[in-house]
């Protein structure tokens, strides 16, 4: 049984976007690897850009100075 997470930022995806993204990786999952859809789990979890870093910055500062 595949068990994907798929952790995003929280700001803006929709749940028809995060719909496809479910049946996207279940599909690619059953066509690469020949696992079973009906086994297959994906979990989309959303982050606050404040809760998300790169290069030692939040994402919320990131964004704020265009980088």
């Amino acid at each position: 049984m595949p068990y994907v997470n798929i952790r995003i930022t929280k700001d803006g995806a929709t749940a028809e976007q995060k719909a496809r993204v479910i049946s996207g990786v279940t599909e690619l999952l059953r066509d690469v690897l020949g696992k079973n859809p009906q086994t297959t789990v994906v979990i989309i979890d959303e982050v606050e850009t404040d809760n998300w870093g790169i290069g030692g910055e939040t994402v919320t500062q990131r964004r704020r100075e265009g980088k």
